[in-house]
Parts: structure tokens; sequence; C-alpha cells
């Protein structure tokens, strides 16, 4: 792996750049849609300030301090619920997703590992499918949309 990068909790000062990185890094599944008005493209900073403070952020960085990815976690009942995986398009296929799932999952160890993707979203359905997740329901979100839920 040619660039360096580091995984930490991400800071409030972060949620900026996390934010634009998840508006940027959606784009490849609002196309899958045909419409750009999926949760994550809609979501404002004060919704992910509730999240950073409701759960575990973390931020992985390139050797330039640049926030190229970034995952969230939030526990209850003895589940982390994992959700809004992203890598920033120019540096995806690179392994970046991968340990950034294995380093949320390591933030809260012993736990049961859900977290769910659209369908139509076969390459992250792999990739959990590759890291132990299994299937264990799929819904309908609004007619247009269905999600699968994994689990570990």
């Amino acid at each position: 792996m040619s660039t360096e990068y580091k995984i930490t909790r991400a800071s409030e000062e972060d949620l900026q750049e996390i934010l634009d990185l998840q508006h940027l890094a959606y784009q490849s599944e609002a196309a899958l849609f045909g419409r750009q008005d999926i949760q994550p493209l809609t979501e404002t900073l004060d919704e992910l300030a509730e999240e950073y403070i409701a759960g575990t952020v973390l931020k992985m960085t390139d050797e330039n301090g640049k926030i190229i990815g970034s995952v969230r976690g939030k526990e209850a009942d003895g589940t982390l619920y994992i959700g809004k995986l992203m890598v920033h398009p120019d540096h995806q296929s690179k392994g970046y997703g991968r340990r950034l799932v294995t380093a949320i999952e390591e933030c809260c160890p012993g736990r049961r590992y859900e977290l769910f993707t659209s369908t139509r979203s076969v390459n992250n359905i792999r990739l959990y499918e590759s890291l132990g997740y299994k299937k264990f329901d799929e819904r309908d979100a609004d007619g247009e949309i269905r999600f699968v839920y994994l689990e570990k």
C-alpha cells in the first residue's frame, strides 16, 4: 500500500471535513438509485454532531492529515451498530474500507456487530461478507430502496 494512513477517533473539529467527504463519497450510492435525496447526502452538520456525541466516529487520514475515510458506530444492548462507512473516491479499492470496519469493531471488542447497506450495493455486501458478516434480514425502505442487514 503506497499511501501512509492513520485511523484515529475523530474530534469535533473534524466533523465538517467528514461531512464534506460523506457528501462526495456517497455520490456513487446516489447514482445507483438515480436520486440525490438519500440520507447520507441530506445529513446536516448538526445531525452528524448528534451522531458524534451518541457514538464513536473514526477517521482515516493520509500522510498529509487529510481525511480520506470514516466510519461510525453506536453501541446499544451489546450490539455495535456500524454505519456511514466511506472512503474518498480517489482512495477506494485499496482495502481502506476493510481497515475502517476492523478498527470500529476493535473499539468495542466482544460485541455483536450489525450494519446495513442497499441490496444494490453489491461491492459493499461482498466486503462485509468477506469480513465474516452474514445476512439476517432485508427490508424495503421506500419502495425503491431495499436494505440488507448483516451481522457478525
